[in-house]
């Protein structure tokens, strides 16, 4: 694993030392505040946030739920003559860019909470303003899967073992709030108003005091760029960003190691196990039961109807099958990455005991499921052994079983109704399976994370995808509420193609053009959710409007392009 400071600038770790030094008798009451900034004035001189962050990574040990005790304040009084706290100059669909213009969009929201507060409680109005916060946990989900995964690579960690847990307490926080609210226990949830603004601003204040500038230190451009499909895949809150496209810059190639991806990844765990001559384009690999060219294989896992994740016996994730009807969003982040690390630490200790019993031999399986109207997602762990009976890791299957679970009486007969879901694929049939089967979100490590509630454990490493838990009630579900779109009016909705408007729904233009959705990919990336189980969930609820907003695309660009589509598929 790489260490901190060989990705940051040269630190002088003896400055560091008193940093923590004085840090730490102040906090002790020790050290009064006038002669502990003196101190820093003259043997610091200037700190930079990073420079804290590795005096935590390197100099400390770690104290379980040390972020959230932390007070941030205190810390920005006793180093504010000496830190660096300037905000970054950066695009706008930088992936810091969109966490602190969430951040703003944030502070936004919690005013309106500090004046509604004031006032006798109307239901709805909180109701609505709640709506709004819960979004957070798009902005939550990204920083757990994208952005603690590459910087616990660069030997970064503190970010997944503390201020994961501060994260989680925030989103249950806001969770348990809103039951409060529902129930109207009114005096109570007004109670915790302020407790809720305090504890989301501290947050804040971490992330961009010394998280953000910590990981532009420490990620490169090139890096950041190969982020943003990520980030647009799991969503953003509040703010718009649109597709882009990477600079020029980005596109160069990267090093044979970064550029490797899926194909190259594969052979090299096929060649570790005597399955050699992968790298040469249509040659045959000699596999268990046959022989298969490595495209052939990765077309294989790329159309299977389940979704797998290896995790290898040191507890790394290897492998992943990447395809369009995944339950669960995944990052290719999650490769590499020790699963523990996928997981709050509140979890993690489920993570262990499967681990640890499967490694013994103990047992050999273990299943979840989760069962909610209209939606069974079922998740399998495999002790994986090779031949001698040794432990070669574990393997997870996942698999949305809704339509399975609904079946009745016998089907000997080929048939191609709409309950074929093959079907709606990829003909022109005035139906559209997928659009009304499938549906849920998160990495099988995220449906933890993003609930808070679901007792399963995914060994994936998706969360969002990948901090295990992207799980479901996923940033995906909750597209399907992200824009105030007033709903189609029936005459709304029986409008043609060529008069498509922001309040057009999304079922509706599925149900004219049954084909349409395996086209909405090709117009924006973001759409491929809707091949996924979500569907089921964002379909019947989504407008065009809503569509623009997930997507990033402008809503005039958007109609454009599905008028575009329709026309060109009618001619």
């Amino acid at each position: 694993m790489e260490q901190m400071k060989d990705n940051l600038p040269e630190v002088d770790m003896e400055k560091l030392r008193i940093v923590l030094d004085v840090k730490e008798r102040y906090l002790s009451g020790a050290l009064p505040l006038d002669e502990a900034r003196a101190i820093l004035r003259e043997r610091v001189k200037t700190l930079r946030p990073y420079e804290i962050a590795l005096a935590e990574q390197e100099l400390k040990t770690f104290e379980d739920d040390e972020c959230r005790k932390e007070d941030i304040q205190q810390m920005m009084v006793l180093f504010q003559d000496v830190l660096d706290r300037s905000r970054p100059d950066l695009p706008e669909d930088h992936p810091i860019m969109c966490y602190i213009r969430e951040n703003d969009a944030m502070r936004g929201l919690l005013k309106q909470v500090e004046e509604l507060a004031q006032y006798p409680v109307i239901k709805n109005q909180w109701l609505e303003l709640y709506d709004e916060l819960h979004k957070h946990r798009l902005h939550l989900s990204r920083k757990q899967n994208q952005l603690y995964s590459i910087l616990e690579r660069k030997g970064f960690d503190r970010p997944t073992t503390t201020m994961w847990l501060l994260d989680d307490f925030i989103r249950d926080e806001v969770r348990d709030a809103r039951r409060l609210l529902e129930e109207d226990r009114e005096e109570e949830f007004i109670a915790m108003q302020p407790v809720i603004v305090a504890d989301i601003l501290d947050l804040i204040e971490k992330e961009e005091t010394v998280l953000y500038p910590t990981s532009l230190a420490m990620i490169r451009p090139d890096e950041f760029e190969e982020m943003k499909a990520g980030d647009r895949e799991i969503g953003f809150a509040w703010i718009k960003v649109g597709a882009g496209n990477r600079t020029e810059e980005s596109k160069k190639p990267l090093p044979a190691t970064e550029a490797a991806g899926f194909a190259s990844d594969l052979a090299a765990l096929l060649g570790k196990y005597g399955f050699t001559g992968g790298s040469t384009p249509g040659q045959l690999l000699e596999v268990a039961t046959g022989q298969m060219t490595l495209e052939q294989i990765n077309l294989v896992y790329k159309h299977m109807p389940v979704d797998f994740s290896y995790v290898d016996e040191n507890e790394i994730v290897r492998f992943y099958t990447d395809t369009d009807h995944r339950v669960f969003p995944r990052s290719k982040n999650v490769i590499g990455r020790d699963v523990k690390n996928c997981h709050p630490r509140t979890s993690v200790h489920l993570v262990e005991e499967i681990i640890d019993k499967f490694r013994r031999g103990e047992q050999d399986e273990v299943d979840f499921w989760i069962n909610k109207p209209g939606l069974f997602i079922y998740i399998y762990y495999v002790a994986v052994r090779d031949e001698e009976g040794r432990f070669r890791g574990i393997l997870e299957m996942m698999q949305d079983c809704t339509r399975i679970r609904s079946l009745e009486g016998s089907r000997t007969l080929l048939s191609w109704d709409k309950s074929n879901k093959a079907a709606s694929k990829h003909s022109d049939a005035p139906y559209s399976a997928p659009a009304t089967t499938p549906a849920p979100e998160a990495p099988s490590t995220t449906d933890k994370q993003a609930e808070g509630e679901s007792e399963y454990v995914s060994c994936s490493c998706m969360k969002g995808a990948s901090h295990a838990p992207k799980a479901p009630e996923a940033p995906q579900a909750e597209a399907s509420t992200s824009t105030p779109a007033v709903e189609a009016s029936a005459p709304e909705r029986a409008k043609t193609a060529t008069e498509i408007t922001g309040a057009t729904r999304l079922k509706d233009l599925l149900e004219q053009h049954s084909w349409l959705k395996a086209k909405l990919p090709e117009i924006n990336p973001a759409f491929k959710m809707l091949s996924t189980p979500l569907a089921r969930i964002m379909i019947p609820k989504a407008t065009v409007a809503m569509m623009s907003e997930r997507s990033g695309m402008p809503l005039t660009e958007l109609i454009a392009q599905l008028q575009r589509v329709i026309s060109e598929h009618k001619g």
